[in-house]
């Protein structure tokens, strides 16, 4: 046995060696990355970036343990050129359909996403032109009744991804991502025609957004699939005073979004720059209080799936009547007092 052990040291030293090459040779790589410049560097760890996330978990772990770590999920969704891809997805949704065509490629739209065409105010498919009309369909009048008085209703068909109290300052989970409240709503304006309450000296931004003592606030994440009913509707009785545009919120390949009172909202511009924000009052000298939304009423309309996230304030003994995953209809509760 003594022997047969010393004859195996050579071997295992030999082997070990070889185990630790690869690893060796990763830090010294690894190294020579580190003296690239960022771009390069961001360029050359993107592609491992991406095996990451596709992989099985804990593939592309052992990585860790030389240095390297993958670049953020928000820094990789922000490297892919979206919004030229929703408006070049946008423009392919505005091409008028051959008659004959419409129906073989709704009936493969309508197979694949699961649709329901009796709930469609039509139901021929020749009727929808191109992709986009089909997309932004009308339901008929009674398809979706709208629940009592004392709730919050879902403002469109959609699966329930996160719901709850605010906490931390944070939304959580919006495509995967957690948010900071500012980081989402962007900077608290102090200009005169804003319905936000005067800021408390050392309060938090939350605290900025709660306009009456003993509320609190609410948020719930709305995913609508490709074969949801994609118009979105007043949540509640409430009045707009505001409106901020981010142009780089919004989900990849929506070709735009419209809002039926704002005619001034164009969404998927390439004027605007990425990452800014741009805000609109309709509070003016001649409307001292803004747009009057009824419960239930018709808000806007996705060009596509979407995600809708409602953040509201809401009394203490406000209760959410969800499940995480649960689909649901538009006009179903959400919760009430």
């Amino acid at each position: 046995m003594c022997q047969s052990e010393a004859r195996r040291g050579p071997e295992l030293r030999a082997a070990a060696k070889w185990l630790h090459f690869p690893q060796l040779a990763l830090r010294r790589r690894l190294g020579q990355l580190s003296c690239m410049s960022r771009p390069a560097l961001k360029l050359r760890s993107w592609p491992l970036t991406v095996l990451y996330y596709l992989l099985p978990f804990g593939a592309l772990r052992p990585l860790s343990r030389v240095g390297w770590r993958p670049v953020s999920r928000v820094a990789l969704y922000k490297s892919v050129p979206t919004r030229l891809l929703s408006r070049a997805w946008g423009r392919l949704n505005q091409v008028e359909l051959p008659h004959w065509l419409r129906r073989p490629v709704y009936s493969l739209y309508i197979w694949t996403f699961g649709v329901n065409m009796k709930e469609a105010a039509v139901e021929d498919l020749h009727h929808y032109r191109n992709l986009s009309e089909f997309f932004r369909r009308k339901l008929k009048p009674q398809a979706r009744p709208v629940c009592g008085l004392h709730s919050v209703i879902s403002p469109s068909d959609g699966k329930i991804l996160n719901f709850g109290q605010v906490k931390n300052c944070e939304v959580e989970q919006v495509k995967g991502v957690t948010y900071s409240l500012e980081s989402f709503l962007g900077p608290r304006t102090s200009t005169d025609d804003l319905s936000f309450p005067p800021a408390p000296p050392c309060g938090s931004f939350r605290n900025q957004l709660v306009t009456r003592e003993g509320n609190e606030l609410y948020h719930c994440v709305i995913y609508l699939a490709p074969g949801d009913y994609h118009c979105f509707h007043s949540p509640t009785d409430w009045t707009v005073s505001h409106r901020r545009h981010f142009p780089a919120v919004g989900a990849t390949n929506v070709g735009s979004i419209r809002i039926y009172f704002d005619r001034d909202l164009h969404t998927n511009s390439p004027r605007y720059s990425k990452g800014s924000y741009n805000d609109f009052s309709f509070v003016t000298h001649t409307n001292k209080e803004g747009i009057p939304m009824r419960k239930g009423e018709h808000l806007g309309e996705f060009n596509l799936g979407s995600t809708i996230v409602l953040i509201f304030e809401a009394p203490k003994d406000f209760n959410f009547k969800l499940k995480a995953g649960q689909k649901i209809r538009f006009g179903e509760a959400l919760g009430s007092l």
